[in-house]
């Protein structure tokens, strides 16, 4: 749970710190919310169960659709753009490997009322912006990004109907994990002639704007957009980030233009975030269209990158102080500094049992104590107590009126632990 507050903390920090709204919404949806036809695997991996009301229901796979759902109902009264972000729990039922598991969080941000490539560029600066916090390199992670409009232009030069665009998608993501032959058979199905499929894998191999140009044309609007949020992504300084690269379409039926995803440059991990726009989700729920971009960025398999780095800081509770008693009969006056204490803002802890002196450090110490105020016979006799500096090993014995200003005077916070306490009680 202190990992968990750390790297949330962050995320929270981030999107704060981009003009982000933090939102939730229910764990059980309706379980039509996620039933697509289009082939996706978040389909074949849901939760899903009949209630005590008979209603179909799952926990949900992503939060995505919720959003679109809340987004719908409200939409008349929001004020665009909307731009929120969430820390969704989400469940699928999947075969678990490393980054992976059934039970998730992940950090969602998403833009809602911009057309333009602006909102993919500022949500992209905000996952860099976090990478670059926890100490990571463009040399450590990439961000491939392509467009869904490559495909639509070329299945559109190809006389396929508009119908197929989400279907073809999915399959041609799944590409990237199974060859061409695994899954003809379901091409077939779709429709398309092999002639199309083979134009489609030619053009998906473009890794550069030149042969992406020479495979659509120059006139091509999905290329402009790209071009344009190579642009923006020079003036926010993170174009060493990004990685051309038009075989990546993402798994989801609802994507219509910019995709992205990030990957580790050694292949060694399953990708850590990715999303794209949707400018249709709320069609198919019935809405009329808005345009939207966003992305999901999971726990796992950030957590497996920077374990493997070294990148996460060993965390303690991040105690301020314990005030220990030596004798039972002076736990009131020990309950009274540890009052002062954390009315002065300061994380206390109190020894609710009678232990010895020897015990007591050694447990501030396993508790990463900054201090420990000892509340001792002789002390008290002089209205006093003893403080201890758990760094240096200092004594002072300090009047039990002044404690709260004396520890508040001195106090610094400068270890890594204080700095995650800060951060968690900022957010």
């Amino acid at each position: 749970m202190r990992t968990r507050g750390w790297l949330f903390g962050l995320w929270r920090q981030v999107a704060r710190d981009h003009a982000f709204e933090e939102y939730d919404a229910p764990v059980l949806e309706s379980e039509d919310l996620f039933v697509r036809k289009a082939g996706e695997e978040v389909t074949e991996q849901l939760y899903n169960f009949e209630d005590k009301g008979g209603r179909r229901v799952a926990l949900r796979p992503e939060m995505t659709p919720s959003l679109a759902r809340m987004v719908m109902a409200k939409r008349n009264g929001l004020v665009m753009p909307v731009k929120w972000f969430s820390f969704p729990q989400c469940w699928r039922y999947e075969r678990m490997t490393r980054g992976r598991r059934r039970e998730h969080y992940q950090w969602n941000m998403d833009v809602w009322g911009v057309s333009g490539v602006e909102a993919e560029a500022e949500l992209l600066s905000a996952i860099t912006t976090f990478f670059k916090r926890v100490g990571l390199t463009a040399e450590d992670v990439g961000i491939k990004v392509s467009s869904r409009g490559v495909l639509a232009e070329v299945l559109a030069a190809l006389d396929v109907p508009d119908a197929k665009f989400s279907a073809t998608c999915v399959l041609v993501d799944k590409l990237e994990k199974v060859p061409l032959e695994a899954i003809q058979g379901d091409l077939t199905a779709l429709g398309l002639e092999e002639s199309v499929v083979r134009r489609l894998l030619d053009v998906v191999q473009s890794r550069d704007f030149p042969s992406l140009e020479a495979a659509i044309g120059a006139k091509s609007t999905a290329l402009a957009q790209l071009r344009q949020l190579f642009e923006y992504a020079r003036a926010y300084n993170f174009e060493e980030w990004l990685v051309l690269d038009a075989s990546v379409v993402r798994g989801l039926a609802y994507y219509t233009g910019i995709v992205f995803e990030a990957f580790d440059r050694k292949g060694e991990l399953r990708a850590i975030c990715g999303g794209g726009r949707y400018d249709k989700l709320l069609e198919t729920f019935g809405g009329e269209a808005l345009p939207a971009v966003g992305f999901g960025f999971g726990d796992a398999v950030i957590m497996e990158l920077l374990e493997s780095k070294g990148l996460v800081p060993s965390l303690s509770l991040g105690l301020d102080a314990l005030v220990f008693a030596m004798e039972a009969g002076l736990q009131g006056i020990a309950i009274k500094a540890a009052t002062s204490l954390r009315a002065a803002g300061l994380t206390v802890d109190l020894q609710l049992e009678a232990r010895k002196t020897k015990w007591a450090l050694k447990h501030a110490d396993r508790l990463g104590a900054t201090y420990v105020v000892i509340v001792g016979p002789e002390e008290v006799a002089g209205c006093n107590v003893r403080v201890k500096e758990m760094a240096t090993g200092q004594q002072h014995v300090v009047a039990t009126a002044n404690l709260e200003s004396w520890i508040s005077a001195t106090f610094t916070t400068t270890s890594p632990e204080s700095a995650f306490a800060d951060s968690v009680n900022r957010s």
